[in-house]
């Protein structure tokens, strides 16, 4: 849609209604400003490394399903 057809489609609207389309336009600028986001920085290769050990013997039976096997 051409800017002329939209400003013929504006000014024949009533008062109220160019006021809705007003506020309309704002709400659009406001999301287009809100909707830019940070760039991602990625995954730091290595960043939890040593956050969990495994204790030795982690791999043993227990002694409580020994009847199951």
């Amino acid at each position: 849609m051409t800017d002329l057809k939209l400003y013929t489609k504006i000014t024949t609207l009533p008062d109220s209604l160019k006021n809705e389309v007003v506020d309309f336009i704002d709400f659009i600028i406001t999301k287009s400003k809100r909707d830019v986001r940070k760039p991602h920085k990625g995954r730091t290769f290595g960043y939890a490394k040593d956050a969990i050990v495994l204790k030795p013997g982690f791999d043993d039976p227990l002694e409580d399903f020994k009847a199951y096997s």
